[in-house]
């Protein structure tokens, strides 16, 4: 059976030193795929010191690094990619800018249809779910159901809460995007990720 990728998604950060602590134990005990850094509002310069302090923990990992929504700024940067909400002009410019040498993910599909055009477009993957606007976790595993069957671009699903891990994977995802259901759980990241590990081995059974 096919291993299943984990994408950590981080929280809008305007500073890295407060959450490098969590990021850093979260690389080291799960080996993640990718890391999506979302960014506060702030000058090009304050962002590109935020990511020049991330990148290099990540990158070291193994995992490639995705900014939200900053094409140029990914570039400059020395990121490995992009990942933009939604689809249109921001995605099309963003794959004719950055493609085929870095990644361009999208995310913000709202729509069956939103995701079939984010692929036609070229996205390098698709995401079902989002933070801000959480797809019922029977729906979210309807659409990776439906995409993993019809499409080749690698499907995303977005985990609103760890118990949804398992549901998710067996529907044929090929990556699990882990944000504050880690990051906020009381008993801590470590404990979080074990159970997040624990669900995506229960998929065999």
């Amino acid at each position: 059976m096919t291993e299943i990728g984990l994408y950590l998604v981080t929280p809008v950060l305007s500073e890295a030193d407060g959450f490098l602590p969590c990021l850093e134990e979260a690389l080291n005990l799960c080996a993640p795929a990718s890391v999506l850094l979302r960014l506060a509002p702030a000058s090009e310069a304050a962002s590109g010191a935020l990511i020049g302090a991330i990148a290099p923990r990540v990158q070291q990992s193994g995992a490639a690094l995705v900014i939200e929504d900053a094409p140029e700024l990914a570039l400059k940067c020395g990121a490995d990619g992009v990942h933009i909400r939604g689809v249109g002009a921001a995605l099309d410019a963003a794959i004719k800018r950055l493609s085929p040498g870095h990644i361009v993910g999208a995310g913000g599909l709202p729509t069956r249809h939103d995701a079939m055009s984010a692929g036609e477009a070229g996205a390098d993957y698709v995401v079902f779910g989002d933070w801000d606007a959480p797809l019922d976790p029977e729906e979210c595993a309807s659409r990776v159901a439906w995409w993993a069957e019809l499409f080749t671009t690698p499907c995303v699903a977005y985990v609103s809460a760890l118990a949804e891990i398992e549901a998710l994977a067996k529907a044929g995802a090929d990556f699990v995007m882990l944000g504050d259901c880690i990051w906020r759980d009381p008993r801590g990241v470590a404990p979080a990720l074990a159970e997040a590990r624990s669900a995506l081995d229960g998929r065999k059974g």
